[in-house]
């Protein structure tokens, strides 16, 4: 058997609350358990849910979003839903809903608005993440891009005791839709109990966490990963990892990446090159010219979009 990437720390996630609602709780695994220096290329994983629903509202709607409009700057962001549906709304004028397992992915790069939530069925349950990504300093101020992607379109890798949804990056052969400004692997692995899995580091990457968010697993045939709870390897002497899962199963994501050792300065929603950067932003924001590209009409007031 090949060598197994060592484990460095396994860490529980840490409650937050990311809109400052009391009654809004995420846990979060990146920077949560792992700090910012740590989880490069990624900056932040927040799970939420699951909770029931309360009711949908349409794309046509400006009522019923759980995040309401807020900005953000220099990242690439992905939301995946694990149940429900994701519903969308931004600075570009797109307004969206999209089924579970699937995702919307946001290239930010100089500015976008958008307000999020309300597209799960009264009774349905809704649970999901929102991932933040690091995007290197010379794409920051990029026009921002947008998409949704569908649970047909993400391909699967079946195993005997299982089955792996490649999000991003590849598994084999298998390449998954989700593109981003650095280099990483997303994947949603799903195992039966007792179930086995052999991980495999890309070649081209050096920063591996595993996240369980359903269930539990022994990692390398002797650690244990809680639900909540994240591993991060050391990645400089192997490219192997195991998982076991446990009597109740297991699922959770994998988050691998090319860290990009870059200076980033970072401030609530709004990543920049610098303190001087980060400060023109805010000023930008503040006096109303933020984002830079937008719709030409009121793009928060459904009733004022072009026929």
């Amino acid at each position: 058997m090949a060598s197994l990437m060592e484990i460095i720390a396994v860490r529980a996630a840490r409650t937050a609350h990311p809109t400052g609602d009391p009654s809004f709780a995420v846990k979060q695994c990146m920077p949560g358990a792992f700090a910012e220096a740590e989880s490069d290329p990624f900056l932040m994983c927040d799970e939420f849910g699951p909770t029931v629903s309360t009711g949908a509202h349409g794309d046509d709607s400006d009522e019923g979003f759980d995040v309401a409009w807020h900005p953000h700057h220099g990242m690439d962001i992905l939301s995946y839903m694990v149940e429900g549906n994701g519903r969308h709304a931004d600075s570009l004028g797109n307004r969206e809903t999209f089924r579970s397992p699937g995702f919307q992915w946001l290239s930010v790069g100089s500015g976008i608005e958008h307000a999020e939530g309300g597209g799960t069925p009264k009774g349905e349950r809704t649970h999901g993440f929102q991932i933040w990504l690091r995007m290197p300093i010379s794409k920051m101020e990029d026009d921002p891009r947008y998409g949704i992607v569908n649970p047909e379109e993400i391909p699967v890798v079946k195993l005997a005791g299982g089955i792996v949804r490649v999000v991003s990056g590849s598994v084999g052969d298998v390449l998954g839709p989700a593109r981003f400004a650095v280099t990483v692997q997303i994947l949603d692995v799903e195992l039966e109990p007792g179930s086995d899995w052999a991980y495999e580091r890309p070649e081209n990457m050096d920063n591996v966490i595993f996240y369980c968010f359903k269930g539990s697993a022994v990692v390398n045939g002797g650690t244990a990963l809680k639900a909540q709870h994240a591993a991060r390897f050391q990645t400089s002497a192997s490219r192997s990892a195991t998982l076991t899962a446990g009597s109740d199963g297991y699922r959770g994501m994998v988050f691998a990446g090319k860290m990009t050792k870059e200076n980033i300065v970072w401030h609530g929603p709004f990543v920049a090159s610098s303190r001087s950067n980060l400060q023109n932003i805010f000023k930008q924001y503040q006096e109303g010219g933020f984002p830079p590209k937008r719709a030409s009409w009121d793009y928060k007031d459904i009733r004022k979009k072009p026929a």
